[in-house]
């Protein structure tokens, strides 16, 4: 772990042209550094929470820009140190000489998220919060960004902390009892335990299961595309899109590689991925093709499986279709295209397979015309997308083993109770519940996974 005895700065925005960019300075000579080459008001006099206009300097008194220096005092600032942060013009040039000329008068350029590891280190944040940041910088999709914020205001935090605390509580109460065990009194409700650890059972049971959505909010929902040639594969990515990113063609086996793009919905991203034409062909670009679609499909979050109404589903589609439905862990729509072509529609059933009658053709002047499909879409990511909003979501994987291990050792305790055990072997398990716990929020951690967590971390983050 860093000193963090020292002042750090660095570019907090993203370099290149830019109406403004953000140098910012943390450390207890943040505002000593910043004053040594700013020409204006007296900073060392300055309150916090004000900001300054004036010229920053070169060590031999020359201009590099006007800018806007802001001052934060400890332990009043985002990391719990002094902070500065410089508003000056955007563009490559005079960002990187202020960075420079802060470095000459004493400050050294910070690691990747030493910002936000400060911010930790001084009980600005937890450990959980400061992942959100994270999280938060890099969502690419509004429910993404929803639950980012939410943990980064500290809920998710809230509702293990207070599982924590009572776990501690009945823990301390049970090791008290170990030490007066021969006057055999209990300081611990073994009923209030009971429910406790059941409560506890189903928190964790539900922040895992909680997982799979996270990981979809945050990684974006792959859906492959995927049918004979000419089924309408292409025209249905475009009217997915609403745009055309496809070459839509009479010709079959137009599409030889996968074509991919994003749009969000309800607030998730999907990533749809448009595949070549699944036939044997004797042309060997095609026949790679076909083989990149497989394996498209064997790696996708949600299959959309199209087919021509109008022609119906031959032997090998039968067959492959047979074989995912026995995969319950293969989420596959069945689309049965060119509505508009076709007097009725037939099912063709293929037991919990779910299925739908569009004109992907319609679709791309009539929005209305995909909304079961999108249902079934938002359907096959998660059955409660508007409790998402109200419950905790995990969407880290550090977070998720952590509440693995804290599950099981929940459930020894629970058995260790129903068994009668003593309660030193409650104890052990109760203890190594509260650990994992606490690893997640940071009350326990150490020097390496800290290093680990915020190198991860944006430079200036």
């Amino acid at each position: 772990m860093t000193p963090v005895a020292d002042t750090i700065a660095a570019l907090a925005t993203a370099r290149g042209r830019a109406a403004l960019a953000i140098v910012r300075l943390s450390g207890p000579k943040a505002i000593e550094i910043t004053a040594a080459c700013f020409r204006g008001k007296d900073l060392s006099t300055a309150d916090s929470h004000t900001a300054h206009v004036g010229f920053m300097q070169t060590p031999d008194d020359e201009d590099i820009d006007q800018v806007v220096v802001t001052v934060f005092r400890a332990p009043r600032s985002v990391t719990g140190e002094d902070v500065v942060e410089i508003s000056c013009h955007g563009g490559d040039f005079a960002p990187t000489l202020i960075q420079e000329t802060l470095v000459h008068h004493g400050a050294r350029l910070a690691e990747p998220g030493e910002f936000t590891q400060r911010a930790f280190l001084n009980g600005k944040m937890d450990l959980a919060q400061a992942e959100a940041v994270a999280d938060l910088i890099h969502a690419s999709s509004s429910r993404a960004h929803r639950v980012s914020l939410t943990h980064l205001q500290g809920r998710y935090s809230d509702w293990l902390g207070r599982l924590r605390d009572e776990l501690l509580e009945l823990c301390a109460f049970i090791e008290l009892e170990q030490d007066f065990s021969e006057e055999d009194v209990e300081f611990a409700d073994r009923d209030r335990l009971e429910r406790l650890l059941d409560r506890a059972d189903k928190l964790l049971s539900d922040l895992l299961d909680s997982y799979q959505l996270g990981e979809l909010l945050r990684d974006g929902v792959r859906v492959v595309i995927g049918g004979r040639p000419n089924a309408g594969k292409s025209t249905l990515l475009n009217t997915l899109l609403g745009r055309d990113r496809a070459i839509v063609s009479a010709t079959p086996g137009t599409t030889r590689d996968e074509i991919e793009a994003d749009t969000e919905i309800e607030g998730i991203r999907f990533r749809f991925i448009d595949t070549a034409g699944l036939r044997e062909t004797s042309d060997a670009i095609e026949a790679e093709g076909v083989r990149r679609a497989h394996r498209s499909i064997e790696h996708a979050d949600i299959l959309l499986y199209v087919y021509d109404l109008a022609e119906g589903l031959n032997a090998m589609e039968t067959a492959f279709l047979e074989y995912v439905t026995a995969r319950p862990d293969f989420k596959t729509i069945l689309i049965g295209n060119k509505r508009d072509k076709v007097e009725a529609v037939h099912d063709p059933n293929f037991g919990s397979l779910s299925f739908v009658a569009i004109s992907a053709k319609d679709g791309k002047h009539d929005v209305e015309a995909l909304g079961d499909l999108i249902q079934l879409l938002l359907d096959s990511v998660a059955h409660g997308l508007s409790e998402a909003d109200a419950s905790p979501v995990v969407m880290n994987q550090r977070h998720r083993q952590h509440l693995h291990k804290a599950l099981d050792a929940v459930r020894a305790a629970r058995q260790a109770l129903d068994t009668c055990l003593s309660g030193d072997m409650l104890t052990l398990d109760l203890r190594a519940a509260l650990h994992e716990l606490g690893a997640i929020t940071g009350e326990i951690t150490n020097e390496d996974v800290l290093d680990q967590i915020f190198s991860r971390f944006c430079i200036g983050k």
